[in-house]
């Protein structure tokens, strides 16, 4: 291990020596790693460090190997670094996140210690989900989503996710479905200004959950598109990162009735001033923005992909239809 980096780990994590380390996984575009250290002498015995080590080559798996594709990414994890600092002590146990120990940046390297969820109950992770352990994850997002209603997102980003029209605009240049290209702004709008908006995730997939033994309670990893919106675009995307096309069809309603059934306990667990029946009549008639928000990038930033088919075309075509008796 490199001497420096291993003196600023001892250092943030007030350790005597490191004692092994493994790398749990790479960084998008080789941006850096997440780690996990066993360290002795400290308050903790295990920490995971994410480290963000800028590259001297830019480098995309799709391409993508832009200015803007790397100013972004520089940004979003300074955003993630604050919402550590400064959000993610208001997370309780029902939108569980690992807590907060330290970090520190410099012009090319972030480093950011935190708990090991593995050893605080949630030790597993998911390539396919029941409809049981989604639930579980739409629990958590109706959570946080009502945790942070009406927040604003003070040294976040302005609008959450990592699709973001104003953030993608390369992707919209190459999207070639004219009828998507033309109401992507409107689209955009309808979702940034509707009432009730709170801190959405930003990349509220499969991958990002952490499960508990049982599967039935999680805690949630990586915010690096935290920000501000409407709740429709995490449960949009939540539910297109796990769902076939079929499984689309036959589940989608039934999952997004659970999320609003988990937003009203919510709600009413933190003793919101707000009516979580008017939050539902707002926000449900946004979820097909939202999806069709989502589709708008993926079908600029990889046509093959496989979450573009025939339901996703659909609801899309049905909100460009709306927007366009309007």
């Amino acid at each position: 291990m490199d001497e420096t980096l291993e003196n600023k780990i001892i250092r943030l994590a007030e350790a005597s020596h490191i004692i092994n380390t493994d790398e749990l996984q790479a960084l998008w575009s080789n941006y850096g790693s997440i780690r996990r250290y066993q360290i002795a002498g400290g308050k903790y015995a295990r920490v995971i460090i994410k480290q963000v080590s800028l590259p001297d080559k830019n480098t995309h798996p799709r391409g993508w190997n832009t200015k803007l594709s790397h100013l972004r990414k520089v940004q979003s994890y300074k955003i993630e670094t604050q919402w550590y600092r400064q959000y993610s002590e208001l997370c309780d146990q029902n939108c569980r996140v690992p807590q907060y120990y330290d970090s520190e940046q410099s012009d090319h390297e972030t480093l950011i210690l935190l708990e090991d969820l593995d050893d605080s109950g949630f030790p597993k992770r998911l390539e396919h989900a029941t409809l049981e352990q989604m639930d579980a994850c739409l629990r958590w997002l109706a959570y946080f989503h009502a945790r942070f209603m009406g927040y604003a997102p003070a040294n976040l980003w302005p609008s959450g996710t990592y699709w973001h029209l104003n953030t993608r605009p390369d992707e919209l240049e190459a999207l070639e479905d004219k009828p998507l290209k033309e109401a992507a702004s409107k689209i955009d709008e309808i979702l940034t200004n509707c009432p009730f908006q709170t801190f959405v995730h930003g990349d509220a997939k499969l991958a990002n959950f952490c499960f508990s033994a049982n599967g039935l309670s999680v805690a949630a990893v990586d915010f690096q598109y935290v920000g501000g919106g409407c709740g429709m675009k995490d449960v949009a995307y939540f539910i297109g990162s796990c769902l076939s096309e079929n499984d689309c069809e036959r589940d989608t309603e039934r999952l997004l009735n659970s999320y609003f059934h988990h937003l009203k306990q919510a709600m009413s667990f933190y003793s919101s001033d707000l009516d979580s029946e008017q939050v539902e009549t707002s926000w449900r008639p946004l979820f097909t923005y939202a999806w069709a928000d989502f589709h708008r990038f993926v079908k600029g930033w990889s046509p093959d992909h496989w979450k573009i088919h025939s339901f996703s075309e659909r609801i899309t075509k049905s909100v460009i239809e709306e927007l366009s008796s309007q």
